[in-house]
């Protein structure tokens, strides 16, 4: 039964799509007697903390951005900006939003240690897989969003980041 339902035509084929756009491949349904089954696999990662050196925080918003630099833990550097990226379809509207907040914050430190993004969304390895902030995104060009901040840290010269949803 589970099969059936989590199919593209089944009862369940919005949580069907949406394990396809989280993971690039289809949700399989294998049934198993218990004692085959594999180990949970849950590996927690402890986030934030990091106050030492020359750091970036990021939080993008659906209605503004926020970014702040802070050396050793001081900040040095704080900016808020509205934009509006749940009603955007480029992707370069998004990106360019992105890296001017990095650029304005790492134009107060002498260096960039590294970056935390908190964005809204499903977060996996650093790319957002879904997210309503780039909700009007064309399918086409989601790779586009999926690297957006390992990107934008990229053009700051390779940089450290570390991107977590804003519940986290």
């Amino acid at each position: 039964r589970l099969a059936k339902d989590y199919a593209v035509d089944g009862a369940r084929a919005f949580d069907f799509d949406f394990f396809h756009k989280l993971y690039k491949r289809d949700l399989e349904v294998i049934a198993l007697p218990l004692d085959k089954c594999p180990e949970p696999n849950e590996a927690p990662v402890p986030i934030g903390g990091h106050m030492d050196g020359c750091r970036i925080g990021f939080d993008a918003g659906g209605s503004d951005r926020k970014v702040s630099a802070v050396i050793n833990g001081e900040m040095v550097y704080a900016e808020e900006v509205v934009w509006h990226p749940k009603t955007q379809p480029d992707p370069q509207y998004h990106y360019d939003g992105i890296l001017s907040a990095l650029r304005a914050a790492a134009a107060h430190l002498p260096r960039v240690d590294a970056i935390g993004v908190s964005s809204a969304g499903v977060i996996l390895n650093d790319s957002p897989m879904v997210s309503s902030l780039f909700v009007q995104v064309p399918p086409e060009k989601h790779e586009l969003v999926r690297t957006i901040y390992t990107r934008a840290a990229a053009a700051l010269g390779n940089v450290p980041v570390a991107v977590a949803n804003d519940g986290d």
